[in-house]
């Protein structure tokens, strides 16, 4: 059979050029919405928000000014209406200076971001990926400028006397152009909101790999990827960024080491092992972990004492708002190494694996001996519930339905609302997402946060706006730890736990056996009239709509694709 040769660009460049990766991503140019703020001399502004051909040319038609003059700096900020991960494309006429002029940039996730000086209190960072940088720009020119997460940035025109003439400041959206193939709305639109908002936040952060954040944490936590697995779950199915972030962390952290350093994102890691199998079916992708599973059970199993509790003491992690509170922590802890250790056991039977799922059997029985105590976290009170630890409805009358969504976690959302769901009042935690990641957007926020407190509501100005005097600066105010000011990130893929949530409770759709062949369909729409959406599946989507009936009843249509059978 005749074969042809290779007709593209690399057989053009030769053998020579060694050819790495393929960006799977895509670019689009988006217009700035409005002008937020501008000082000193600057002309025509306006036309940075209209269309303009993404070219350079020769005639400056129609061109913004920046004018330098008598020692006054001409700035401007600009908005781009939602957070976005990528960086901008400015196209300059004409410099002045004849030898590039030199503007600052400073991108921002919110507008206190953007105008903030680096270091100091506020602690504007250039952490991960620089957001505040002085370039050079010269004339006839077309420059990609930053990689990082932000809305707004902030141009300064930094030279005595220079002239610069634009044609456009373009953000760059740098994304993974998938397909959202789960759906959800009801009759709440702020509900609607709060999903998309969640999805959204995760498929910033679905790059080649899942990240953490899109400013700050362009990083594999695996611990922190549960929610953000059952987000990719629930909204673009099966993604391959979830199991490249799987392999990359396992290949980087050879036993004995704990993954990022921590003993609880081991856990963690098998936790997700399982879970993203019982979606996906990938009866291979298990197989690949299971030497690395086998020898990180062996480790588990050498840190718990004669009472079955958990002895690790490096990297006793549950979440920022635990940090310092031991007994917390060890309960919290406690908790994953039972989900852990349960997964594991499912894992190992998937495999025909009979001596390593015994062991682990004879492990949770160990596990499941030692008493604990969540003290005020509810945290550790929902994780405890979820491995079957502490009963739903006694912790969820002591500690979870008190002081609404006072003491909720962004990374451990997900499971707060799940165990006060496993208590049955559905009605409450609908309540408590429309007064938390609602307390966000009401703050002006288009994606969820590394951490928030309803408590920062109290007088505060919106992210979107200059802040107010005599009122909070939310962004530059609050935080600890890693996330102190504006290091704090605004889109944080481990905040997005209420979108699964949602499609899991309020549809009603569980997943009862691997690469969802089987499945359950239960609504529970509190106070909702009525709710409808599809959840993805490997044979397709599913399909449900619910309606409230006058008595109360629940009237459903459900759709399952071909190889999917519910009850």
């Amino acid at each position: 059979m005749e074969t042809r040769e290779r007709n593209d660009i690399f057989r053009v460049m030769g053998d020579d050029v060694a050819i790495g990766q393929a960006d799977i991503r895509s670019r689009r140019f988006l217009l700035p919405k409005r002008i937020v703020w501008m000082q000193g001399d600057v002309k025509n502004s306006e036309v940075l928000l209209e269309e303009r051909e993404q070219q350079i040319s020769l005639g400056a038609t129609n061109p913004c000014i920046m004018q330098n003059a008598e020692g006054r700096k001409s700035s401007i900020l600009l908005d781009y209406g939602v957070e976005i991960h990528g960086g901008i494309r400015l196209l300059a006429w004409q410099d002045s200076t004849g030898n590039g002029a030199k503007v600052r940039i400073r991108f921002g996730e919110s507008v206190s971001e953007a105008m903030a000086e680096p270091g100091g209190a506020t602690n504007a960072t250039n952490d991960h990926a620089r957001r505040d940088m002085l370039v050079e720009v010269g004339s006839m020119s077309m420059s990609q400028i930053g990689e990082t997460g932000f809305r707004f940035v902030r141009v300064d025109l930094e030279e005595d006397e220079a002239v610069l003439t634009l044609k456009s400041i373009c953000a760059v959206l740098v994304y993974k152009d998938v397909p959202y193939r789960g759906s959800f709305s009801c009759s709440d639109s702020l509900l609607n909101r709060i999903w998309d908002v969640g999805a959204y936040t995760v498929h910033l952060n679905m790059q080649e790999y899942i990240w953490d954040g899109i400013k700050r944490d362009r990083l594999v936590w695996i611990g922190d990827m549960h929610p953000e697995m059952m987000t990719v779950s629930a909204v673009f199915g099966e993604d391959s960024s979830v199991e490249k972030s799987l392999d990359l962390i396992r290949k980087e952290t050879p036993l004995p080491g704990w993954m990022n350093t921590m003993a609880s994102y081991s856990m963690w890691y098998a936790i997700i092992v399982y879970d993203w199998y019982l979606r996906t079916g990938k009866k291979e992708f298990l197989e690949k972990q299971k030497d690395y599973l086998k020898g990180l059970s062996d480790q588990l199993s050498e840190y718990i004492d004669e009472n079955g509790k958990d002895t690790v003491t490096k990297g006793r992690f549950l979440d920022w708002p635990s940090v310092g509170k031991d007994k917390v922590v060890d309960a919290g802890v406690q908790a994953l190494h039972v989900m852990a250790v349960r997964s594991l056991i499912k894992i190992f039977e998937v495999l025909h694996e009979a001596q390593y799922a015994e062991k682990c059997k004879a492990d949770l029985a160990r596990l499941e001996s030692c008493p604990q105590e969540y003290e005020d976290s509810k945290q550790a009170a929902a994780l405890l519930v979820m491995a079957g630890l502490k009963d739903a409805s006694a912790v969820y009358e002591d500690i979870l339905k008190k002081g609404g969504a006072k003491g909720m976690s962004t990374f451990m959302g997900y499971y707060i609302l799940t165990a006060m769901a496993m208590a049955g009042d559905y009605e409450n935690c609908l309540k408590c997402i429309r007064e938390y990641w609602g307390g966000m957007l009401k703050l002006g926020a288009t994606t969820f946060w590394e951490d928030f407190d309803v408590d920062w509501m109290e007088n505060a100005s919106r992210i979107d706006e200059l802040p107010e005097e005599g009122k909070v600066d939310v962004h530059a105010s609050y935080g600890g730890y890693c996330y102190k000011g504006h290091r704090h990130s605004f889109c944080h893929g481990w905040a997005s736990g209420v979108t699964p949530w949602l499609s899991e409770n309020v549809l009603g759709i569980k997943i009862l056996e691997p690469g969802c062949k089987k499945v359950k369909i239960e609504p529970h729409l509190g106070d909702l009239e009525w709710a409808k959406g599809t959840y993805p599946t490997p044979y397709g989507e599913i399909f449900v709509s619910h309606v409230k009936k006058a008595d109360g009843s629940i009237e459903s249509r459900v759709e399952v694709p071909e190889g999917v059978c519910w009850e």
